[in-house]
């Protein structure tokens, strides 16, 4: 056999054996923070409710989450990197959507950036400090949030929320469990908006 057949033959061998590999790979399985529809059990906001004019900037997470990878805690606290599970879009922007979506179902409120409305409303910030999702047991988020009224008087709220719901150990399981975590957030930080909104508090923390 001539030097550039072997050649030929060796390449090949070597693109077939590359083809087999990624065929063996399972594929990538992509998962969102948003609902695919409205929950039966929450009460939408009526179409004549006042809107909820909200200004929500970049949510921060914690660096060990911020990546298109999972990453699960075990039972004996080891975390595990799952590359074949992931956020359909950056996990910061993720929960971003999904607060700002639920806001609008349950509160009317309305996203600022892209929806102007009357020159009142709150400035909005989330610190997402905590986001784990633990194998066979729960999803955990905790997040610092505060908001600051854009008309005067300047009214301020700051809150921290706690939040947790049961999880399989399977990875639908687990997302739609901080889906539901998510939904929670947003519910708190709408509800107490609401609250300032109908009050003369200045300072409100919780």
């Amino acid at each position: 056999m001539r030097a550039w057949a072997k050649a030929s033959v060796v390449a090949m061998a070597v693109v077939v054996v590359a083809m087999a590999g990624c065929a063996s790979q399972p594929p990538v399985r992509f998962h969102s923070l948003l609902a695919a529809s409205s929950s039966a059990t929450a009460a939408s906001a009526p179409a004549s409710a006042t809107p909820l004019v909200v200004e929500l900037g970049p949510v921060t997470v914690p660096a060990a989450v911020d990546q298109p990878q999972w990453v699960l805690r075990a039972s004996d606290d080891s975390l595990r990197v799952l590359e074949g599970e992931r956020w359909v879009a950056p996990l910061r922007d993720e929960l971003r959507a999904a607060v700002m979506a639920r806001m609008a179902e349950r509160f009317n409120a309305v996203d600022a950036r892209t929806q102007p409305g009357p020159a009142s409303g709150w400035r909005l910030r989330i610190e997402v400090q905590r986001f784990e999702s633990m194998l066979g047991r729960e999803a955990w988020i905790e997040a610092a949030w505060s908001a600051t009224s854009v008309a005067t008087p300047v009214r301020t709220v700051a809150c921290t929320s706690r939040l947790h719901e049961t999880a399989g150990s399977d990875p639908p399981s687990i997302a739609a469990a901080h889906r539901r975590a998510v939904q929670r957030l947003a519910d708190q930080i709408g509800e107490r908006l609401r609250a300032m909104d109908q009050s003369a508090t200045a300072v409100s923390a919780c």
